[in-house]
């Protein structure tokens, strides 16, 4: 069975390769389509863009899609970046400048209110628009300096406490079992396998 993953992100298409290991899922990438469309993330939640992306490409395409939108609720920001989380610092996808941002608006925040999470809608698409939403999320702490080198995003200000180790620097299999996407993706599986059953 074909899922189209519904994103240029390539950290996001690792992750979610790993998760979908040994699942007779066959996983199409945005680059094997030809001229897919730009699909504009204006939604005010992570739901709304997520099922955004995953219904316009599902219909393009006319395979199942799978999309997400994710990013990192700051509770002393208020929530921010949240759905800005890629363009928090004004370019889509800069995740230096998004880090050096964040670190600047948390400046004058102590220790014990640096609060944040991470989460994830993931939204599954039929080509004929029924769409489902999956949620996931993961607590954590947001550091002064970045500590790691794997991930992407806010990875390596991200401190996970129980392992005492930024997303950054925990290992793929761990943080795919902990994330918010991993938590998410987990959700859809089941519906994966079902579907892929089906059409067996």
């Amino acid at each position: 069975m074909k899922l189209l993953i519904a994103t240029a992100n390539r950290g996001k298409l690792r992750e979610i390769e790993h998760l979908l290991e040994g699942t007779p899922i066959e996983i199409v990438g945005l680059d094997q389509l030809e001229n897919p469309p730009e699909v504009v993330e204006d939604g005010d939640t992570f739901t709304a863009n997520a099922r955004k992306k995953a219904t316009e490409m599902a219909r393009f395409s006319g395979l199942l899609t799978l999309a997400d939108d994710s990013g990192l609720v700051v509770d002393a920001l208020d929530g921010a970046p949240g759905v800005y989380s890629a363009r928090y610092a004004g370019c889509q996808g800069d995740d230096e400048a998004n880090n050096v941002k964040l670190l600047k608006e948390l400046d004058q925040v102590p220790e014990g209110q640096r609060q944040g999470a991470f989460h994830c809608v993931m939204a599954l698409a039929w080509p004929d628009g029924r769409c489902e939403a999956f949620e996931g999320k993961i607590a954590g702490l947001i550091l002064r300096s970045a500590r790691g080198e794997g991930g992407f995003g806010y990875d390596p200000l991200f401190l996970v406490p129980e392992y005492g180790k930024t997303t950054a620097e925990l290992p793929l299999a761990i943080k795919n079992r902990i994330s918010h996407r991993g938590t998410a993706l987990r959700q859809v599986i089941p519906v994966l396998k079902r579907l892929a059953a089906d059409e067996a």
